[in-house]
């Protein structure tokens, strides 16, 4: 198990997630994004309109993604 935290991933909070693969941890992020977007959270708002704009370009996506997934990689196992 690995753990990185929202703002590891370029959230807006210390809320920390853990799981054996990148790909496990991103759904645990999505659901907390979506909590956060139900609860209006102001600093999750500004960091999902941004990823919005980095989304309309699908290589600044994959590098951003990719990015994401190398630090995980990196990682010490817990």
């Amino acid at each position: 198990m690995k753990t990185m935290s929202c703002k590891q991933l370029g959230g807006a909070c210390e809320q920390s997630f853990q799981a054996k693969t990148f790909e496990e941890l991103v759904e645990q992020s999505k659901l907390h994004a979506m909590e956060m977007f139900m609860q209006q959270d102001e600093g999750h708002l500004e960091v999902m309109q941004n990823i919005q704009a980095l989304m309309k370009d699908p290589e600044a996506t994959k590098a951003w993604y990719d990015a994401k997934e190398q630090a995980f990689n990196a990682l010490a196992e817990d």
